[in-house]
C-alpha cells in the first residue's frame, strides 16, 4: 500500500470563545476528510501534535471545527496557520478521483503552450477559495500565475513530464510576467 500526506485544510481564525476555528479548505471532499473523530498530523512548529476533530460544521459555506486539543480562544489564536495533514492510500484515491493533482506531482514539470512554444517550468501550485493556480516560472525569470482550470490546462502528462496550457493572450508577455525578486 503507498500512501501520501496530504494537507486538507489550514486552520483560519479563530471563532468565539471556545476554541472553535475557521478552517481554509484545500480538499475537495471536506465532508470525508473532517469526520468527527479524525486525528490530523500536524504541519507547523507552532503546533507539532496531532488534533482530533471533535466537531464540525458549515455556514455560509466557510467550514468551522473544534478539535479536542484546542480549547478556548487563545489556544485557537495560536493555532492559526496550522496545517492539517492525513496519509491518504494513493490507490483509493486514483480511483476516486482520476484527475486529482498534488502540489508534488507538478512541480518541475516543463510548461507548454498548446502550439508547442516552452512556457517555463511549474514552481508552485497555491490553493485559493475560487480556483488554485499554477506558479509558472518563465524562461526569462519572471513568475506567472495560471489559472489551473480545465479551459487554461487542458492536458498533464505526467510520463512526459509536461503541462499542455492555453493561456489567455498576453498572460506570459515578459510585461506581464512578476519578476522573481518583487
Amino acid at each position: 500500500m503507498s500512501t501520501r500526506d496530504v494537507v486538507v485544510a489550514t486552520i483560519g481564525k479563530a471563532h468565539g470563545l471556545r476554541g472553535e476555528v475557521a478552517l481554509i479548505l484545500r480538499t475537495d471532499q471536506p465532508e470525508v476528510r473532517l469526520a468527527r473523530g479524525t486525528v490530523f498530523e500536524t504541519g507547523t512548529a507552532q503546533t507539532p501534535r496531532p488534533l482530533t476533530i471533535v466537531s464540525t460544521r458549515t455556514q455560509a459555506g466557510r467550514w468551522y471545527a473544534r478539535f479536542a486539543e484546542i480549547e478556548g480562544r487563545t489556544a485557537a489564536e495560536e493555532a492559526r496557520g496550522t496545517e492539517l495533514v492525513l496519509a491518504v492510500d494513493l490507490a483509493e484515491e486514483a480511483d476516486e478521483d482520476p484527475d486529482a493533482w498534488y502540489p508534488e506531482d507538478l512541480i518541475g514539470l516543463a510548461v507548454r503552450h498548446v502550439d508547442g512554444t516552452e512556457l517555463g517550468t511549474v514552481a508552485d501550485l497555491e490553493h485559493y477559495p475560487a480556483q488554485d493556480l499554477l506558479i509558472v516560472r518563465t524562461p526569462a525569470g519572471g513568475r506567472v500565475m495560471l489559472p489551473f482550470v480545465e479551459q487554461l490546462v487542458p492536458e498533464i502528462d505526467l510520463e512526459a513530464g509536461v503541462v499542455l496550457a492555453d493561456p489567455p493572450g498576453g498572460l506570459f508577455d515578459p510585461e506581464n510576467a512578476e519578476s522573481e525578486r518583487s
